[in-house]
């Protein structure tokens, strides 16, 4: 791994560069604040900061947490008040918030729309609707009427509930039944927030929010399955935040999520020799190809390795260089150096 030196951290906050966060924060003399590598604000000179590695350290120095970047929150966490909405509307997706339900609960309405507009693309009223779609697809395809369900679930109309429908999925309700849904989640973690995806048959895509291919891999899977990616519940998503939780906490060392990998015979070949290397240990590109038996194809190991979409529970981030040094991680090398030695943290503990 590349030394830190002053110059590049420098570069990598005159950049905004994101792939930096969680290795240093930079204190300002000047102002007294300390900010994320990534931060938008104005950048200081050269002489005027320090580079320090932990918000302790900060703190402790006597810097302030700067209120454009919020150092002090996890990268891209949706804040208390948003994810206690975002619980209710799982629960009950007929549920439907007005900016006067949002101002009881202490939410500025145009603050919640921002972020939702930001973190998942769509309007905080766009985000609510596609619950409700969820919710009406699933109970549609078990058998209830069009009708009963699009009452049930919140709509006004069947004419609303049809348009709603169609919009999102191309088709009628009642046509719907041949539809396939890919059900998506944000899950909030020590490292950062992380995108879920899932089908009946289980965990089909799990990568950081902030991965710069993450549009790529759901345009694949959508296209792949051939289905409609869309925010909702799915039976798979409490076992993966329960083994998730108990992972970061040196719980857990192996998943018992299903999965749904989708590629090809040599990837999943691949794929399942990382879920081989067991927890705690290191494997080189080379390694891992004479584990499968493939000695003369490192490069495609190692380019079937970047192609998977299921981070952690198919521990890519097992395998490193030939000369021991880390090598690339699409979540960033922060992060793989962090989930490395929580590993050999966790395994001197036992």
């Amino acid at each position: 791994m590349i030394e830190l030196t002053a110059q590049i951290m420098y570069q990598a906050i005159v950049n905004k560069d994101p792939s930096f966060e969680g290795l240093f924060f930079t204190a300002v003399k000047t102002t007294g604040i300390f900010c994320r590598p990534s931060c938008t604000a104005r950048k200081p000179k050269f002489e005027n900061v320090e580079f320090l590695t932990t918000t302790k350290e900060c703190l402790l120095k006597g810097y302030r947490p700067c209120k454009v970047c919020n150092p002090l929150e996890k990268l891209n966490q949706t804040p208390e008040l948003y994810q206690q909405v975002i619980n209710e509307i799982s629960n009950n997706p007929s549920l439907k918030f007005k900016d006067y339900d949002l101002k009881k609960r202490g939410i500025e309405p145009s603050q919640i729309r921002r972020w939702f507009l930001k973190n998942h693309g769509i309007t905080f009223q766009a985000f609510q609707r596609m619950f409700r779609i969820n919710s009406a697809f699933k109970k549609i395809q078990n058998g209830e009427s069009v009708t009963h369900t699009a009452f049930d679930t919140g709509f006004e109309s069947l004419s609303g509930f049809g348009d709603s429908f169609k919009n999102i999925f191309g088709v009628s309700p009642k046509n719907g039944k041949q539809q396939v849904i890919i059900d998506l989640k944000r899950i909030e973690t020590p490292l950062g927030t992380m995108i879920a995806c899932a089908t009946e048959k289980g965990i089909c895509l799990l990568e950081f929010s902030d991965r710069k291919m993450l549009e790529t891999e759901l345009k694949s899977i959508s296209k792949l399955l051939n289905a409609t990616i869309i925010q909702g519940n799915n039976k798979h998503f409490n076992t993966l935040e329960i083994e998730l939780h108990e992972y970061f906490n040196g719980k857990r060392k192996e998943f018992s999520v299903p999965l749904n990998s989708l590629g090809t015979d040599f990837q999943n070949k691949v794929w399942t020799a990382l879920q081989r290397i067991p927890y705690g240990q290191t494997k080189s590109y080379k390694e891992q190809a004479i584990t499968i038996e493939s000695p003369e194809s490192v490069r495609a190991v190692a380019n079937a390795n970047g192609m998977n979409r299921i981070s952690i529970i198919i521990p890519c981030h097992r395998v490193i260089g030939s000369d021991g040094q880390l090598t690339g991680y699409g979540g960033g090398l922060w992060r793989k150096k962090h989930l490395l030695e929580l590993e050999e943290k966790s395994s001197c503990n036992k």
